[in-house]
């Protein structure tokens, strides 16, 4: 069997895996529509939400604020592995979607292990882009968009493939282009060069 089709088969099998545990999952305890609207005052607008128990430097890059994060540790690896470290450094700003420790262990066994490998860094940079919005989109604005949209709104990543947003029951629903779905956990987390959202799940591009 080729290496290639070895991947291929791992690509696959991990859609499928996010797309059982997709199934399962649900909802933050804590849903995202505690924060407010666009506009509305609020005491949060001056402290950053902590992740993973970590305080996050709004004044400081994505890069660095993940790499202090202890669930976002399989996230900073594989920015590393895929080379996408000092692109996160840069000025932006980026809005990211970033899988916690936890989304990783609901792909297929060994699929985070294949796309680490050194041959597969092309690809392991797609998947990551994908987590990826040009500009800062906070969550008030996915509130909004998804408002216009009648119920959903449609962003383009970096890496070039639609991701879908919708507001479930008042959290903020992902669904990529497989029909994978994942939740944010952790809305608004400001940086320097734009925000993250922590999100229980990883969401894939077509890979084939």
């Amino acid at each position: 069997m080729t290496f290639k089709t070895t991947f291929t088969m791992a690509a696959m099998a991990s859609t499928l895996a996010i797309g059982a545990a997709a199934t399962a999952q649900t909802a933050p305890a804590t849903p995202a529509q505690t924060a407010p609207m666009a506009g509305a005052p609020s005491a949060a607008a001056t402290t950053n939400p902590t992740v993973g128990g970590a305080a996050m430097d709004a004044t400081k890059t994505i890069a660095v604020n993940a790499s202090a994060a202890p669930n976002l540790s399989t996230l900073v690896a594989a920015v590393k592995a895929a080379g996408l470290a000092t692109t996160l450094s840069g000025p932006g700003p980026f809005t990211v979607f970033a899988p916690t420790n936890d989304a990783f262990t609901r792909l297929a066994p060994g699929t985070v292990d294949t796309l680490m490998k050194p041959a597969n860094k092309a690809t392991l940079a797609k998947v990551l882009t994908y987590h990826v919005v040009p500009g800062t989109i906070t969550l008030a604005d996915l509130q909004q968009k998804a408002t216009a949209g009648g119920g959903k709104a449609v962003l383009t990543t970096v890496e070039g493939e639609p991701l879908t947003v919708e507001i479930t029951n008042g959290a903020v629903q992902l669904t990529d282009v497989n029909g994978n779905k994942s939740y944010v956990e952790t809305p608004d987390v400001r940086q320097s060069n734009g925000v993250v959202h922590v999100v229980n799940g990883v969401v894939l591009p077509k890979l084939n």
